[in-house]
């Protein structure tokens, strides 16, 4: 139901952080206050300020688990006992709501179909929009390097925004999604190797490096999977899957990139970065929407798997 919900209502784009939807989002609030406890925790001291990057971690991801943790139990142990029927519809409606912030699936899609559209229109300065989010300065990019842009970015998010929420509400319920939401953004924000954050940011990094391992990889088989059943060289993706997935600076990353890059007979690259894949066929809009058909059928892939483990762990590990 929270998928659902998404894909319906969507996420309010960051192109308008002046909207009240947009600041009322959980993750632009955790992000909010992992800025504020950056403010603090800055120190000349680079072990000191390694010691407070435990610290920034810590405090973030039980800043927003505990409460979501306790505030479930208390729904359900005694709104739930007060009247059941009242117990289960408020637990579930706030339960779909949290899950639906977890994961962005329709925002991503209405970027990449519009990104598509301009670069097919060979309307640049619109398609660069659109590639923003790959940390790249796409300000002199061209068309097929959008497109990559583009891609990259979404298989990327296969794992941040689909799959890993996926995966940890089924085994710790919306907590686990939650706080999952948590350690993506704190890796979003400080996890770089630069002389800002290297220090605060190492255990934000390797503590996404440790919750993405298992995701990441099943994003690639993932995304083979789904080309076998699209009818796409799904030999090839799982060739370049095997060459390539550790290319990337990120240890996580270079799983689905690979993957989707050999699926779609494309090369990504980032300059002075890496590159993946091999160039037997042009990047353009068109790939764009073949890459969404392939993240759509992983997105239902992962579904399937995971319905029935969180069955399981709802009857025999956590009722709540």
């Amino acid at each position: 139901m929270g998928i659902l919900l998404d894909i319906a209502v969507g996420d309010p784009s960051p192109n308008s952080p002046y909207a009240a939807y947009y600041k009322v989002h959980p993750t632009v609030l955790m992000g909010n206050f992992i800025a504020f406890l950056k403010r603090h925790l800055k120190n000349p001291n680079p072990k000191r300020e390694k010691i407070n990057g435990v610290f920034l971690g810590v405090a973030t991801v039980l800043a927003f688990a505990l409460p979501t943790f306790f505030g479930f139990w208390a729904i359900w142990h005694f709104l739930g006992g007060f009247n059941f029927w009242l117990g289960v519809i408020v637990y579930a409606l706030i339960g779909v709501v949290l899950v639906k912030f977890a994961v962005c699936i329709r925002l991503e899609t209405d970027w990449a179909k519009a990104a598509a559209k301009a670069i097919q229109e060979n309307d640049l300065t619109e398609a660069r929009k659109y590639a923003h989010f790959s940390r790249r300065d796409s300000s002199n990019l061209n068309g097929p390097q959008i497109a990559s842009a583009v891609i990259e970015s979404m298989a990327e998010n296969i794992i941040d925004f689909k799959f890993s929420p996926i995966i940890f509400y089924s085994l710790l319920g919306v907590t686990g999604a939650v706080a999952f939401r948590a350690v993506n953004t704190l890796d979003g924000m400080v996890g770089f190797k630069d002389k800002e954050n290297i220090n605060l940011g190492w255990f934000s990094a390797n503590l996404d490096h440790v919750v993405n391992f298992i995701p990441s990889r099943l994003t690639g088989i993932l995304i083979i999977a789904a080309c076998a059943l699209l009818g796409k060289d799904y030999k090839t993706a799982w060739q370049i899957t095997k060459r390539d997935h550790s290319k990337t600076q990120s240890r996580n990353h270079g799983w689905p990139m690979a993957a989707m890059a050999g699926a779609l007979h494309v090369q990504f690259e980032k300059p002075d970065k890496y590159i993946l894949g091999d160039p037997v066929e042009a990047l353009d809009g068109g790939k764009i929407l073949e890459a969404l058909k392939i993240r759509d059928v992983a997105i239902v892939l992962c579904l399937l798997i995971f319905l029935p483990v969180l069955v399981l762990v709802r009857l025999f590990v956590f009722p709540f």
